[in-house]
């Protein structure tokens, strides 16, 4: 089993709001609020605004209006204030509505954001996962880092990953943050169709996104609340797959530095490997190290680790069938 972790994601832009909560933020601000509202409020597509813009000789991307309305990128250049100026006639708001937010000052910095690792540097399909988020229309990061994170999965009689279950403390290094991007790899032979993601606490499951040719599964966790700078949150998940070939690893790749990270392990009774151990590497092509084996506690045939500070990369239990 190859999953990745650590797969924040910032606010939808289809979120809804009413006319008063749009009114509001077009006079007090800040602008990535006000600009995610009217996009809400007016039921458009980043791609559709796009085209809109490109249609009045204004070249912006997808991305761009992503980052604007996350707050994670602000328009400062001549042509990025054109594109908000022609924003306000797409959107239908008064004239200079959102360019007045963006002559007040910025909001004060909250807590620093990590230093982040790109999927490609976490997992070998990298790639089709930057590629299912994009379609998404979600930043690649999403405002949120890990703090604590217990994870247990269990393996099933032929060998194969049946479950996984993830408990996870995140704080926000930005406003607006309110889901969680969980991201399953599954072994060769997976079929991505039939992966299940369910929402076990304080989140609710939303888009759901596959490629059957890798094994990836995307699925949106969304929260029940609407996180600040600096706001912590408790959620929980599972992933039920059980349609790949019989497993011999699982890690997790962490693109922030920080937080706890607990990875207990299970097999069933039919299925019981002859060592276990555990192993980081930095990349999903580099070699193994901090190699130490782990000897399965008692009669509950289960193996785990413990990491006090996670540091960016690749961490995982690997097992031999003998």
């Amino acid at each position: 089993m190859r999953p990745t972790g650590d797969t924040p994601a910032a606010a939808d832009p289809a979120d809804t709001t009413d006319a008063a909560g749009l009114g509001r933020l077009l006079h007090a601000g800040p602008f990535h609020l006000a600009l995610r509202a009217a996009l809400a409020a007016r039921g458009l597509p980043l791609h559709r605004v796009q085209h809109r813009l490109a249609a009045r000789g204004i070249k912006l991307g997808v991305t761009s209006l992503s980052y604007w309305q996350q707050g994670a990128r602000r328009p400062r250049h001549r042509e990025s204030l054109r594109a908000v100026s022609a924003l306000e006639e797409i959107l239908e708001l008064p004239r200079g509505s959102l360019l007045r937010l963006l002559a007040e000052p910025a909001p004060p910095p909250g807590p620093a954001r990590p230093a982040a690792r790109p999927y490609r540097a976490l997992v070998s399909v990298g790639a089709v996962v930057e590629g299912l988020v994009a379609a998404m229309e979600l930043p690649a990061d999403g405002g949120l880092h890990s703090v604590g994170h217990h994870e247990r999965v269990r393996i099933g009689p032929d060998g194969e990953l049946r479950t996984r279950e993830s408990q996870q403390i995140v704080r926000a290094h930005r406003d607006g943050v309110d889901r969680y991007l969980a991201v399953h790899h599954g072994d060769p032979g997976c079929d991505a169709a039939r992966v299940a993601v369910t929402a076990y606490e304080n989140c609710r499951t939303g888009r759901v996104r596959c490629h059957q040719e890798a094994g990836v599964v995307v699925a949106e966790l969304l929260f029940d609340a609407r996180l600040r700078r600096g706001d912590t949150y408790v959620f929980g998940y599972g992933v039920e797959d059980g349609t790949g070939a019989r497993s011999t690893e699982y890690v997790r790749g962490f693109s922030y530095a920080g937080g706890q990270y607990m990875l207990q392990v299970r097999f069933d009774e039919a299925a019981l490997p002859v060592r276990c151990h555990r192993f980081a590497r930095a990349s999903p092509q580099a070699p193994r190290r901090g190699l130490a084996d782990l000897t399965p506690s008692g009669g509950h045939r289960a193996v785990h680790l413990v990491e006090q500070a996670v540091r960016p990369g690749i961490l995982g239990i690997a097992w031999d069938w003998g």
